[in-house]
């Protein structure tokens, strides 16, 4: 009887333990590498792939993984360098003129409507889905959703996309990407 009674109390025992582990490991679970969304945070979010990698958040992930340097997104430029260097407590770096170029300017596309065959290869590879369009009629794309990746510019078969500077209100000056991320965190905080 003793020997069935220990037994019952050791079950009890590791049960409670059980349930303790599997509410603590639920209250306390950290979703995903919170360093990687702070990277992330700071890269503008172009999904243009002149990093090498398919986004910003790929990039960021091997950025936390140390797998890569923080001179590799020309759409963030040096400012964005030096947030990403601020944060990982790092060395600031150049550019990788491997990866391009920053441009002083932001740029969108912009489709010449009379050329346009309607093949839809721009729609294809647009990885934020600024361009509207149908097989066989002519696109389209919306300016403000576009991040002037330019990935639409080679997968055009009759080069009727262009690059223009991105049109902005006259009476508001646009910030730089990785500064205008910070100030909406920094919103989304409060």
């Amino acid at each position: 009887m003793q020997p069935i009674f220990s037994l019952l109390i050791i079950s009890a025992v590791a049960l409670i333990f059980g349930f303790i582990v599997m509410w603590v490991s639920k209250k306390f679970r950290v979703e995903g590498n919170p360093i990687v969304d702070q990277i992330n945070a700071i890269l503008p979010q172009t999904q243009c792939g002149q990093c090498d990698f398919p986004g910003c958040k790929p990039y960021a992930t091997a950025i936390a993984n140390g797998e890569v340097p923080i001179n590799q997104c020309p759409p963030g430029g040096d400012e964005g360098i030096k947030q990403l260097a601020e944060l990982l407590d790092l060395e600031v770096l150049e550019l990788n003129p491997d990866n391009g170029d920053e441009k002083t300017m932001d740029m969108v596309v912009e489709i010449v409507e009379e050329d346009c065959i309607g093949c839809t290869k721009c729609i294809q590879v647009c990885p934020v889905d600024a361009i509207i369009g149908a097989a066989k009629q002519m696109h389209t794309v919306i300016l403000d959703a576009c991040t002037g990746c330019d990935l639409c510019i080679p997968a055009c078969p009759v080069d009727c996309i262009i690059t223009i500077p991105a049109p902005m209100p006259t009476t508001i000056q646009r910030l730089n990407k990785p500064t205008l991320y910070n100030y909406i965190n920094q919103a989304q905080k409060l």
